[in-house]
């Protein structure tokens, strides 16, 4: 059955190819985003220029306006939350927010892996004083702000709610991050990975799959929180020793004291940080393995190195 869905954001990395899924299948797509960055889309999808923290102008924008599904990429706070509660409840069949393995962060897991239910979310404090929304506060605040984000929006119960907690998202050059990259041009520079702990695992996801997933996602019935990753985590230790394996180069390490997770590097940790995700398979999603798709983003990354 096609439906009428609205993508917040998705003129970028996985968005980008979320979108790319949704048109192919023959939904009505419409995407909302400050207009700054030019899509490949054409007449395929609708367009609402729009900045998602301006919440006179979602409320106007999206007030005679009902969708099936919502994809909102773009909710980095408790009120963006807020305002997605505002504009949308009682309008969408389904809400999915995309949030992020960081959410767990300095959790430690009940089992041998980080299960949805370790992070007790209604329970977490929210902070709607605190300036989220100031730019130079985007990198400190993201943790928090997703965490609170959920928060808001479990305590609230007004959107058929899915938060997909997705693994770090790994892709080739379009990867905004750079924290792929990071590895390649250190090994490519002769720098030595100064690591914190080598057992410090972390969990992955390629960008067809972080995709596919929330494709899948946005298809099912089910609400809560689920987690997303590919099967095989690796540290920071790791992933630059496979870096060097895919290069044919010889990986220079030496371990450090602790230091604050991704200081050393994009990935260093002090505590490994692995997703269950027995949720999600029960529910019908098979998980690659890291495995599958991990060298060929390295060598897109090294065709870029310069």
């Amino acid at each position: 059955m096609h439906k009428d869905i609205l993508v917040i954001g998705g003129t970028r990395y996985f968005g980008k190819l979320l979108v790319q899924r949704l048109v192919r299948a023959g939904h009505r797509v419409t995407i909302a985003t400050r207009g700054y960055a030019p899509d490949p889309f054409g007449a395929r999808i609708e367009r609402i220029r729009i900045d998602r923290r301006n919440e006179t102008a979602m409320r106007g924008a999206f007030a005679n306006k009902r969708y099936d599904l919502v994809f909102d990429q773009m909710c980095y706070s408790p009120l963006d939350a807020a305002i997605a509660v505002r504009t949308f409840a009682g309008k969408v069949g389904r809400y999915v927010m995309t949030s992020t393995i960081d959410v767990y962060r300095g959790i430690q897991p009940s089992g041998g892996a980080l299960l949805e239910t370790d992070l007790p979310v209604l329970a977490q404090p929210i902070d709607t004083g605190y300036p989220w929304h100031d730019p130079k506060r985007a990198v400190e605040s993201y943790v928090a702000g997703k965490v609170q984000a959920e928060a808001y929006l479990y305590r609230d119960g007004s959107l058929p709610l899915v938060t997909a907690r997705l693994a770090h998202v790994l892709g080739g050059p379009e990867e905004f991050t750079g924290r792929l990259s990071w590895y390649v041009d250190a090994l490519r520079s002769g720098v030595a990975l100064r690591y914190t702990d080598a057992q410090a695992k972390l969990s992955f996801l390629g960008t067809q799959e972080a995709a596919a997933f929330l494709d899948w996602a946005g298809a099912q019935s089910f609400t809560g929180p689920v987690n997303a990753a590919s099967h095989g985590a690796l540290s920071a230790h790791d992933l630059f020793g496979r870096v060097a394996d895919v290069l044919d180069a010889r990986a220079r390490t030496q371990q450090v004291g602790g230091a604050a997770p991704g200081v050393l590097s994009p990935f260093d940790a002090g505590q490994a940080t692995v997703l269950d995700t027995a949720r999600a398979s029960s529910l019908g999603f098979k998980f690659s393995q890291t495995d599958e798709w991990l060298d060929n983003v390295i060598r897109q990354h090294d065709l870029a190195f310069v």
